[in-house]
């Protein structure tokens, strides 16, 4: 057992959280990782309303840990979705991509552990001001969207820290031992990991995505979206080189957009089509190199924790 702040209040036995992947965050997966001791977090903003409702139904049979749903507020229908799942007994919900301010009073009325996801020290303390129990601090290594700022991880997760006082969860670029040891330094109390539950065998990610990552190189990703306001962080494929083509050419957005199109983010995904769709991870895939279960990326996790701590103790003796 890990004790911080996140892991008492989430009731969880390890302060490791699964990120809210659309397309990916399943039920399945999901379970996986709250029976692992972690806090799952069934990403729900892919989902339509009976679909949430099925996923939650069947999430609730495979564990009776706590879990969470994670979802985006930039969808129009954000106050019927988390109505409906707080109604179904989900008592931790993470948000995103959106103005937070719009359900913390909701939230708070049903009593459920509300966290969001921010980029930048600013929103952390909104955030804070608005009540909601933690932040998830998320570093522009992560895949997926980004902030627009573009502040890493290593910078983020201090500044945040020093700036609220709630707790914080450091999130991108984190799929080992050393990157907990490395977030826990940097004042965090929790990690939130994506890209490393995507290559699992309780993931229901395509094989092709899960291969693309588990090949990847340390270079291997890049972002598109500067020019339309939305930075995503995915696998470079042709899709990545038309939109950067674009970009480049000085095309506006509304036709950047049109090449990017929709559901292209599902093609890779679910249909497993790499170079055409939009395959979103993190650069920490270039250390992913093979396909584990859920338990056993914890176990190694966990295990690797006190050498990793050991390592750093022995290397700084002489100079404490």
């Amino acid at each position: 057992m890990i004790e911080t702040r996140v892991s008492k209040t989430l009731g969880i036995e390890y302060p490791i959280i699964k990120g809210g992947m659309v397309w990916i965050s399943n039920a399945e997966l999901t379970a996986a990782v709250s029976n692992a001791g972690g806090l799952g977090v069934m990403g729900v903003g892919s989902m339509d309303l009976p679909t949430m409702e099925r996923e939650l139904d069947t999430l609730i049979k495979l564990t009776k840990k706590p879990f969470g749903i994670s979802f985006p507020l930039l969808r129009p229908d954000y106050e019927a979705m988390i109505g409906k799942a707080i109604d179904k007994g989900v008592r931790v919900v993470v948000t995103s991509a959106g103005n937070p301010e719009k359900v913390s009073k909701m939230l708070a009325s049903a009593g459920v552990t509300a966290i969001h996801v921010i980029a930048n020290v600013r929103m952390a303390k909104k955030v804070q001001d608005l009540g909601y129990h933690m932040v998830v601090a998320e570093g522009f290594e992560a895949g997926g969207h980004n902030g627009r700022d573009e502040i890493t991880t290593f910078a983020l997760i201090p500044q945040v820290v020093d700036a609220v006082d709630i707790p914080v969860i450091a999130a991108g670029g984190i799929a080992d031992a050393r990157g907990v040891v490395a977030a826990f330094a940097l004042g965090a109390e929790g990690i939130q990991m994506g890209t490393r539950f995507v290559a699992t065998k309780e993931s229901p990610a395509h094989d092709n995505f899960k291969k693309v990552i588990i090949n990847a190189k340390d270079t291997d990703t890049t972002i598109t979206g500067r020019k339309t306001n939305d930075l995503v962080r995915g696998i470079k494929n042709k899709l990545t080189s038309q939109i950067l083509d674009a970009e480049n050419k000085g095309l506006m957005p509304e036709e950047i957009l049109k090449i990017i199109g929709a559901d292209r983010s599902y093609m890779a995904s679910v249909e497993g089509n790499i170079e055409d769709g939009s395959a979103m991870c993190g650069q920490i895939a270039g250390m992913i190199n093979e396909i584990k279960s859920v338990q056993d990326v914890f176990d190694e996790i966990l295990s690797g924790i006190k050498p990793v701590l050991n390592r750093v103790t022995e290397g700084l003796r002489d100079e404490v």
